[in-house]
């Protein structure tokens, strides 16, 4: 033994290594490893569950590759949108001619029978029950569609790998990845987005993605979308193509409001809301049989019916101002007419005309009344309407669309009109819905006016630009 124990416990191990075989730990490594195959081929049944594995290795590699996840991305959108708007035309229809056309006509009859005043008639059915009945026939089928499927995406674990192939490009523009949850939500409805933006637990990131919300196309704006697309942009080819261009050119309106919810979140994220972008584990997963059941309680009651509601809440009021303001003169002229006339010179300049922006002031509380108010108030300041109902400030539909469009064209509006109509109907303020639901979540005024007076901003500049474009071609 020496004085130093160290030494003492180094030698110790310098003859303990030398009596060891020069291959004891190659042998000992073999033999665990070998142990351990014995156990897992005894215990473990790996058959199915390897399988399944592959499988989902397999579709992660296809989803969430940069060359076909962003593609699929984009298609899994255009079918859904496809399924929505294609089956949400017969059930709103049936509507339609349930509350507008026979409810109408019922409560008509009703109020006729109690000798009811005309004003009384006109503010309560052409005004308060036609708004509301229409909100309803155009919201609720796509909703009730929309949301299941959103829904079913979401279950299965797809929605998921979308926000890991969209968190590099928000975390580019300052914001959040889950933002990709919240911005598919909105295509749903904006409401319905804003309240999804619970999931992002940075309170920067958070009030980036409600602000940007409204770039999200909701349903309520799909209807102006398709319309215009297929009688004034769908004409443009020959008639097989037409549908596809007209599909195309809507498809096209959603994407453009995503790359403006990229930049205008990139402009916040440096300007009034400075930070820096979050991170957060992002665990894929994995994939699951979609609850049929759960999922359409959890759509119809938990999302359809509450925004419904508050839809209806908000456009009720909406169908009374309609009614006041086309029906009450003043020198001559009703209150709607000097709005317009006022308006005109900006519209005018945005490529669109004095009708239209009042129509969007009118129907701030639902944007599913934005065309038939467009339509009820064409028809009171154009001579040439054709089909036109005689009272004024009704909301109504034309069931043929060569009608509507005769009516549209009598009162000047080009293919400028409707072009620079789509791109306002995606850059406009909220509708009061969301703007409600906005100051319900961030408790502020300041940010509720900031969402509503951000997309105005870049509608005016936007539309203004392409009509100056459009004119120095010498379009028309």
């Amino acid at each position: 033994m020496s004085d130093d124990p160290r030494r003492d416990v180094l030698d110790a191990a310098d003859r303990l290594r030398w009596d060891l075989p020069q291959n004891f730990r190659d042998r000992w490594v073999e033999q665990t490893y070998a142990e351990s195959e014995r156990l897992a081929s005894a215990y473990v049944r790996q058959d199915q569950p390897s399988r399944r594995l592959a499988w989902e290795r397999r579709l992660d590699a296809f989803l969430t590759n940069r060359w076909t996840g962003y593609p699929t991305m984009v298609l899994m959108l255009a079918v859904v949108l496809w399924i929505t708007i294609s089956g949400a035309n017969v059930p709103s229809e049936l509507l339609a001619t349930l509350l507008v056309d026979r409810g109408t006509a019922l409560w008509h009859s009703l109020f006729a029978a109690l000798h009811a005043p005309a004003w009384l008639s006109g503010l309560l059915i052409d005004g308060i029950w036609l708004t509301t009945a229409w909100v309803v026939a155009v919201m609720l089928p796509p909703m009730a569609i929309f949301f299941p499927l959103f829904t079913l995406l979401e279950d299965f674990g797809y929605l998921p790998r979308v926000a890991f192939n969209l968190d590099s490009t928000f975390k580019w523009a300052g914001a959040h990845g889950k933002q990709a949850l919240t911005m598919t939500m909105g295509f749903g409805c904006n409401a319905a987005g804003v309240v999804a933006t619970r999931v992002i637990d940075s309170p920067r990131e958070r009030l980036i993605a409600i602000l940007t919300n409204n770039f999200s196309l909701c349903n309520g704006r799909w209807p102006t979308q398709i319309v215009l697309a297929t009688i004034f942009i769908g004409v443009l080819v020959p008639s097989h193509l037409s549908q596809l261009v007209a599909t195309s050119a809507v498809l096209g309106i959603a994407l453009l409001g995503v790359v403006f919810m990229f930049g205008s979140s990139w402009l916040l994220s440096r300007t009034v809301l400075r930070g820096e972008a979050s991170t957060f584990s992002l665990e894929l997963p994995p994939y699951r049989p979609p609850r049929v059941l759960q999922t359409l309680y959890t759509s119809l009651i938990d999302r359809t019916l509450i925004v419904l509601w508050r839809a209806i809440v908000f456009a009720a009021p909406a169908g009374a101002l309609l009614w006041l303001i086309t029906n009450i003169h003043v020198g001559g002229l009703s209150i709607a007419e000097y709005g317009i006339n006022a308006l005109q010179p900006l519209g005018w300049l945005m490529g669109l005309n004095g009708v239209i922006l009042l129509a969007y002031v009118v129907a701030i509380p639902a944007n599913e009344i934005v065309i038939p108010t467009i339509i009820a108030l064409t028809t009171m300041t154009t001579a040439a309407a054709v089909g036109a109902p005689e009272t004024t400030g009704v909301i109504y539909e034309f069931s043929d669309q060569n009608v509507l469009k005769s009516l549209l064209v009598g009162a000047g509006w080009t293919t400028l009109t409707a072009v620079c109509l789509m791109l306002f109907s995606l850059l406009h303020n909220p509708c009061s819905t969301t703007l409600y639901t906005i100051y319900k979540e961030t408790h502020s005024a300041k940010w509720t006016t900031v969402a509503a007076l951000m997309p105005i901003a870049f509608g005016i500049v936007v539309c203004s630009l392409v009509a100056l474009v459009w004119r120095a071609l010498g379009g028309s």
